[in-house]
């Protein structure tokens, strides 16, 4: 999951509901700053919200595009049923391509960090002409690395038996190993935290796990997209495997891009030079057929 740094609202961003044929949406909606070059819908990833996307808001917002993060369905503050197949993965493609229809800006963006890639993977293949381009930022077509789908596993089975509390403090114990010792996070982002997981539906998080760990490959359905097709991720990408990105890069002709010193989530680690990546790529995306090629950016160490 991305773990926001700070849950101050930028400028020029407003907190709402995204009223769909499908339902109402939780969003952050961020206007851009002067002419508007395009419209962005940014789908979270497992575990997470649309504050993941907090801190590439402003940014993006700067560099003249409006950017919607969204909750999807039974996800923090977007409400979602109990069942099972609400949360297949076409559902919540269909979701998706809901949500572009409802900001009224024609054809956007799309972008799905970790899981929300594999939702927006599906969404692109479903309703190709609701999108100029897809972005897939730290997932990939295939499954996620062995020590991620046993962690999900886990997950999914301590869901099935035992208190969602008591699950949220095995995972605090679990994540905090790795942290420094004395660097903690700021109260108000331990509870938002806690309120996200708490807000979350069990069934979304076993639905999505569920996807997560399919170890089908989605390659081929990725090099038969009907669009301009991006996939960024960070030089110390631990959930897929780097190597397996950049293959699927070269296999689908995709723009390719590596952010040096990020990891699972350069949106919160690196949302400067992220953005810089995404409006290049946007800009070929957008250019007379032709002018376009895939190519591979790095940040600078």
């Amino acid at each position: 999951m991305s773990k926001p740094l700070s849950l101050v609202l930028p400028p020029r961003t407003r907190a709402r509901r995204l009223v769909t044929a499908r339902g109402e949406f939780a969003v952050l909606d961020a206007a851009p700053l002067g002419e508007r070059r395009g419209t962005v819908l940014l789908l979270p990833g497992y575990t997470g919200s649309k504050e993941d996307f907090l801190a590439l808001l402003e940014p993006l917002g700067e560099a003249g595009y409006r950017a919607v993060a969204v909750d999807g369905r039974g996800q923090h503050e977007t409400p979602g049923p109990r069942g099972r197949r609400a949360y297949r993965r076409r559902a919540l493609a269909l979701d998706a391509v809901a949500q572009a229809a409802a900001l009224g800006d024609g054809p956007v963006h799309l972008v799905g960090h970790s899981f929300g890639g594999l939702v927006a993977r599906a969404a692109a293949a479903l309703a190709p002409d609701a999108f100029r381009s897809l972005t897939l930022l730290s997932s990939g077509p295939g499954p996620v690395a062995r020590p991620q789908r046993i962690r999900v596993r886990v997950l999914r089975g301590a869901l099935a038996l035992l208190p969602k509390e008591r699950v949220w403090q095995a995972m605090c114990r679990l994540d905090s190993r790795g942290e420094e010792p004395g660097v903690a996070d700021a109260p108000e982002v331990t509870e938002f935290l806690r309120r996200r997981w708490t807000g979350t539906r069990i069934a979304q998080l076993a639905g999505a796990g569920r996807l997560l760990v399919n170890r089908q490959d989605g390659t081929e359905e990725l090099a038969g997209l009907r669009m301009p097709l991006h996939i960024a991720y960070g030089a110390d990408e631990g959930v897929w495997s780097p190597a397996d990105l950049s293959a699927t890069a070269a296999r689908t002709g995709a723009h390719h891009t590596v952010v040096a010193g990020a990891g699972h989530s350069p949106n919160v680690s690196h949302p400067r030079e992220l953005t810089d990546r995404l409006a290049a790529f946007w800009e070929r995306a957008d250019a007379p057929a032709g002018d376009g090629a895939a190519a591979e950016v790095s940040t600078a160490p």
